[in-house]
């Protein structure tokens, strides 16, 4: 890689963007860590870096990453309620500019606001390319002595400042840092319409929609399954029947399917959550319980007390639906005494996805009409 020569021309239209190649990598680390303030980052979950050239030189380096999970300015400038469940899915559909460096010597006037611009028509396309699905919106912050001169100049907008907040490994710092500048983009125009709709088109809605628990619904949750029975032995029980229950029942709200998946959720949980879902202590930690425990009690659990018990919760904690779905399956190779195949009827909940209540009941007979 050649260096532009210092105080030479830079002719800004034959300036290109594209993604950084794996053979490039750690030259693209090494020159951010050498000359960003920030250093550089590494490379976790979604990430796309970039890097500017002009006639082969690199001029500039880009970094684009995963969003703030939560930005108050942000989030109420798209019109998102993190109340409702199904606004943390859509974070996927923003990416923050985590880092921009332009290279020593090569400072020029509107070079970086080229490079960025040049970055947002293609980074889109790049994101589908690598992740599967489209960007609508970019954010970045910035440190307060700055002015975010690039960003005003690409018509970023300006929204406010952080809550200065930083996220630890337990959950969030207990004092406030120094806030910083937030500014946004919209990659199309109909982006924060997108993003605030009850329920996002295709082909922007994707997997299976995942709701985010607060404090208050993880520590309820427990307490709504008191009265279930609880179908094991009184030797051997390691964990509570509410609080196993009330564990199963957050994972799946947050989107897990199958026994391994709720157990994992389970074991990410930090201290504060398990504490929350009243796990017992042993030697100081919370211990949440194991995946046979989980599929041991899900499957000998009533499922009508459950099922009663669940609406219950959802009726007094969960987010308001202003609109039902009614949804009916037939259960293959599941027949009734009578050889009548089985029909499930769900009702959905049209924003939140929550199932409100299940009913099983059995086929629907042909009437012979008499002839006449």
């Amino acid at each position: 890689m050649g260096r532009v020569a210092e105080g030479s021309a830079i002719d800004l239209d034959q300036v290109q963007v594209r993604p950084v190649e794996r053979n490039e990598e750690p030259q693209h680390r090494q020159l951010m860590a050498a000359h960003h303030y920030l250093g550089y980052l590494p490379k976790i979950g979604h990430t796309l870096w970039y890097v500017a050239s002009y006639q082969e030189q690199w001029v500039g380096l880009l970094n684009f990453s995963a969003a703030a999970w939560k930005c108050t300015v942000r989030d109420r400038w798209i019109g998102w309620d993190f109340h409702r469940q199904y606004d943390y899915d859509r974070l996927k559909l923003i990416a923050n500019n985590s880092r921009f460096l332009i290279l020593p010597h090569c400072h020029r006037p509107n070079l970086a606001s080229k490079i960025l611009s040049l970055c947002q028509k293609r980074l889109s396309q790049d994101w589908q390319k690598y992740f599967g699905h489209r960007l609508l919106v970019l954010e970045t912050f910035v440190d307060q002595r700055f002015e975010g001169t690039v960003y005003r100049a690409a018509n970023w907008l300006y929204l406010g400042l952080t809550r200065g907040y930083r996220r630890t490994r337990h959950g969030y710092s207990a004092t406030a840092h120094s806030p910083k500048k937030v500014f946004v983009t919209a990659l199309q125009k109909n982006a924060r319409t997108l993003l605030s709709k009850p329920v996002l088109p295709l082909p922007y809605r994707q997997g299976v929609p995942k709701m985010m628990l607060s404090a208050q619904q993880m520590r309820s949750l427990p307490d709504f399954f008191v009265e279930i029975a609880d179908p094991r032995r009184a030797q051997g029980r390691r964990h509570s029947l509410p609080t196993v229950l009330a564990i199963a029942c957050g994972a799946i709200l947050c989107g897990m399917r199958g026994y391994k998946a709720i157990a994992d959720w389970a074991q990410s949980l930090g201290p504060k959550a398990r504490e929350r879902f009243h796990c017992r202590r042993v030697n100081g930690r919370y211990v949440v319980p194991s995946e046979s425990i989980i599929r041991d009690v899900m499957i000998r659990v009533d499922p009508t007390d459950l099922d009663r018990a669940f609406q219950h919760w959802n009726q007094t904690l969960a987010p308001n639906d202003t609109a039902l779905a009614i949804d009916g399956k037939t259960m293959c190779n599941a027949l009734d005494p009578n050889g009548h195949q089985t029909h499930v009827m769900s009702v959905v909940g049209h924003h939140s996805k929550s199932c409100y209540t299940q009913k099983k009941s059995a086929a629907c007979q042909p009437t012979e009409i008499p002839k006449s």
